[in-house]
């Protein structure tokens, strides 16, 4: 797996590379001193995993998270314990408190790579769906078979997404990233960190600020496209 390091203490990275060097699954594909640098690197190196230093000059760990689109896995490596509730409101899938100690990255090594084991089966299993796909949904004692053209749009409420077809709007266990990379790119489009928009259901387009754009869905809903989304937006539909 493709991993990042960031941190703005050169010899943090030092020690973490240290660290990681046994553990042959891990690739260490790049590094960055900060919150810009990291952005850069990640849309450029698409890493599959982050090793994440929360206090840094400029802009902190969780707003690095903030402007990311689509948020790779997540392991926050920092000497503040106070943080960790925090981190895991972003998904994060540890927390690993400075000095870090071998024996606990050996233990969050082996979750990464389990989870990485249960994506690839995943994908092998599951196949893209369309919408002309029907998909089973259940919230609490209420229960759907949702054709997904209904669902006009996706929205991430942490490890949920709430679905919105017709008046309702429930709430399933999925994580935006998984389904974005289930949905058919052709109907459904990534509009921002935390939602995923049917484009048969966009009703108008307009310019919105740092060049992103703002779509009026059917029914009223307005979504902001990112400015980076923007660009695949625009590349995608036009002619």
């Amino acid at each position: 797996m493709k991993a990042l390091i960031i941190d703005d203490e050169r010899l943090a990275r030092v020690e973490l590379r240290r660290l990681l060097s046994p553990f042959k699954e891990i690739n260490i594909i790049g590094e960055a001193i900060n919150a810009d640098d990291a952005i850069s690197k990640i849309n450029e190196l698409n890493p599959d995993l982050i090793f994440l230093d929360i206090q840094m000059p400029g802009k902190n760990g969780f707003e690095l998270l903030e402007e990311l689109d689509s948020v790779p896995i997540v392991i926050f490596t920092t000497a503040y314990d106070e943080y960790a509730l925090k981190a895991f409101e972003y998904n994060a899938m540890d927390y690993l408190l400075k000095p870090i100690e071998p024996k606990r990255l050996e233990e969050t090594v082996k979750k990464i790579v389990e989870k990485n084991r249960k994506t690839i089966t995943q994908d092998s299993e599951n196949p893209i769906l369309t919408e002309t796909d029907q998909v089973f949904v259940k919230d609490g004692e209420r229960c759907w078979f949702v054709k997904l053209e209904s669902v006009r749009l996706f929205e991430s409420e942490g490890n949920y997404v709430r679905l919105y077809f017709e008046e309702n709007k429930p709430l399933i266990l999925r994580t935006l990233n998984y389904l974005d990379e289930r949905l058919d790119s052709r109907t459904f489009f990534r509009a921002n960190r935390k939602h995923i928009i049917n484009l048969k259901y966009i009703e108008n387009i307009e310019p919105w600020m740092n060049g992103g754009l703002l779509v009026k869905l059917k029914g009223g809903v307005k979504i902001e496209v990112s400015r980076r989304q923007a660009i695949k937006f625009k590349d995608m539909l036009s002619l």
